[in-house]
C-alpha cells in the first residue's frame, strides 16, 4: 500500500497492511472496548474533543490532504474545518438526539404499562471509506456512530493511509478509548470475512456503485445493517429565467470542486433552449480561465486527478461521448508532464447513450443537454440510474421548488449547489445508495432502535 502524490506522480510513503493475527487483535478490542456502556454524555464529550483536536492540526492536516488527494489546499483547510464543525455539532446536539422517546399510553387500559423506544448501540461498524474527501468521509460517519455508541473499525483507500493514520492519532488525543477508534488497514479482499465476522454489527460504505454491490451482497448474506452512499450524476437544471453570469460561476464551481471528483458535483447540465447558446459560451471561458497547476500553490483552483488510471478512464470516457456525437467545446485531453492533471473539458448538445449521459464522470468534465421546456429538463434530470443530489436554478425560487420536487434524488437543492451538512441527512436513491449520514436521521441510521415497555406488578 502506497500514498503517491498526485501533482508529480511521486511516491510520498508505504504502509504494510495488517497480519491477520493483527486483524483478530482489532476485532476483539473493538468487541470488548465497553464504548457502548460509557454515557451518552462522556461519547459526546470525546466527540467534542475530536473537533478541538482536528482545529488544533488543521495547518498540517490540510497539507497532508493536498500531498495525498492533490486538492487545492483551500478546499484542504475547509475541509478538516468542516470535519472540526460536525464533531462540535454533535457533541451538542447528539445526546439529546438519542434520548429515549415516550410512547403515549394505550387508551382504556387499566393497568397501562410505560413505553419507550430506546436508541441502542448496534456494536462495531466497519467503515469503507474512498480518497477523495479522506478527514470529511470519516468524520461524517465517525461522529454519530461514536455518539450512538458504536466502535468503529475504520478501512480507508489505500492511497490515503497518511490521513489515516493521522486520523486515528487524533482519535486517541481525543481520548478514546483502545478499540474505539481502529484504523483498519487491510485490502480490499479482507472485507468480505470482515463483513461475515459476527463481531462486525453493520457495515458503511462510500465509493462506487460495484463497491456498492459486492458490500451489499456480502451484508445481506450476512444479515447485517448497511449504508451505502454511491455515485451520483446530478442534475444541474438551468431554467430560462436563471440570472447567467451567478448561474455559470456556481456551475463552474461545482464542476470542478475537488478537481472534478465528488459524487454530489454538478455533472449533467440541463439547460433551457433560450439560454442554452450564452450559458455554454460564458462556462466555456470560465472553464478556460481557471488556474491549473500544483494545488499547494497559493491560487490554484484545479489540481491533478487522483490517480493515473482515473484520468485514463474520464480521457476514455469523454472520447467516447465525442465519438457518440457529443460537441467538444474545450479541453478534452490529458495535460502533458508530470502528475494527473485533465484539462477542463466541456461537451455540448449530448446524445444518448454515451458515457456523459449515462454514466459518472468523475473529473473536470461537464455535459450540457440543451431541452425545450422544464418538463422536458425534469424528464432529463430523472433518466438516469443514480439519484444522489440535484440541483434548480431560477429567478422564481418558488417555480424552482415546485420542480424540484419531481426529481428522484436524495437530496435537491434550488439555486445553490448540493452540499453535506451536520444538521441534514445525507444519502441518495437508485444506484446512488440507500440509508442515510448526517443529521437527525443519520444519527439513528446505526442504532438499535428498541422498543421499551414496562409493566408495574399486579394489584
Amino acid at each position: 500500500m502506497r500514498s503517491v502524490n498526485p501533482a508529480t506522480g511521486a511516491e510520498l510513503r508505504r504502509f504494510a497492511p495488517l497480519s491477520g493475527a493483527q486483524v483478530e487483535a482489532a476485532l476483539q478490542r473493538a468487541a470488548g472496548c465497553g464504548w457502548g456502556r460509557a454515557p451518552v454524555s462522556e461519547r459526546a464529550a470525546a466527540v467534542g474533543r475530536l473537533g478541538d483536536a482536528l482545529r488544533a492540526r488543521r495547518e498540517p492536516l490540510a497539507d497532508l490532504i493536498v500531498a495525498e488527494v492533490g486538492k487545492p489546499r483551500t478546499q484542504a483547510l475547509a475541509e478538516v474545518d468542516k470535519c472540526a464543525g460536525a464533531c462540535a455539532h454533535f457533541a451538542a446536539e447528539g445526546p439529546a438526539g438519542l434520548a429515549d422517546l415516550p410512547v403515549p399510553p394505550r387508551p382504556g387500559l387499566a393497568r397501562a404499562p410505560r413505553d419507550h423506544v430506546r436508541f441502542a448501540p448496534l456494536g462495531p461498524v466497519l467503515a469503507i471509506l474512498p480518497w477523495n474527501f479522506p478527514l470529511w468521509q470519516a468524520i461524517r460517519m465517525a461522529a454519530p456512530s461514536l455518539i450512538a455508541g458504536d466502535p468503529l473499525l475504520v478501512k480507508h483507500a489505500p492511497s490515503t493511509l497518511g490521513c489515516a493514520e493521522a486520523l486515528a492519532g487524533l482519535a486517541a488525543d481525543a481520548g478514546l478509548p483502545p478499540g474505539v477508534w481502529t484504523d483498519l488497514r487491510v485490502d480490499v479482499d479482507a472485507v468480505p470475512a470482515l463483513i461475515a465476522d459476527p463481531r462486525v454489527a453493520a457495515v458503511t460504505l462510500t465509493g462506487s456503485e460495484r463497491a456498492g454491490r459486492a458490500v451489499a451482497a456480502a451484508a445481506g448474506a450476512a444479515l447485517k445493517k448497511v449504508v451505502l452512499e454511491l455515485g451520483g450524476s446530478d442534475p444541474f437544471v438551468v431554467l430560462a429565467d436563471a440570472p447567467l453570469g451567478p448561474t455559470v460561476a456556481a456551475a463552474v464551481s461545482g464542476r470542478t470542486l475537488n478537481n472534478g471528483q465528488t459524487c454530489i458535483a454538478a455533472k449533467r447540465f440541463i439547460v433551457e433552449r433560450p439560454l442554452h447558446a450564452a450559458f455554454v459560451d460564458a462556462m466555456r471561458a470560465a472553464l478556460a480561465a481557471l488556474r491549473v497547476g500544483d494545488p499547494a500553490r497559493p491560487g490554484v483552483e484545479l489540481g491533478p486527478l487522483h490517480r493515473a488510471d482515473l484520468r485514463a478512464e474520464l480521457n476514455a470516457q469523454v472520447q467516447r461521448s465525442v465519438n457518440a456525437g457529443a460537441r467538444l467545446i474545450l479541453g478534452g485531453d490529458p495535460v502533458d508532464g508530470p502528475g494527473f492533471f485533465y484539462r477542463p473539458t466541456l461537451l455540448d448538445a449530448v446524445p444518448d447513450g454515451c458515457p456523459a449521459a449515462d454514466e459518472e464522470l468523475f473529473g473536470p468534465a461537464a455535459a450540457v443537454f440543451p431541452v425545450d421546456t422544464a418538463d422536458e429538463a425534469l424528464a432529463r434530470a430523472n433518466a438516469t440510474r443514480f439519484g444522489l443530489a440535484a440541483s434548480v436554478w431560477t429567478a422564481d425560487p418558488e417555480r424552482g421548488a415546485a420542480l424540484a420536487q419531481g426529481i428522484d434524488a436524495g437530496a435537491v437543492f434550488v439555486n445553490q449547489l448540493p452540499y453535506s451538512d451536520p444538521r441534514l441527512p445525507f444519502g441518495g436513491v437508485k444506484a446512488s445508495g440507500y440509508g442515510r449520514e448526517l443529521g437527525l436521521f443519520g444519527l439513528r441510521e446505526l442504532v438499535n432502535v428498541q422498543t421499551v415497555s414496562v409493566l408495574g406488578p399486579p394489584a
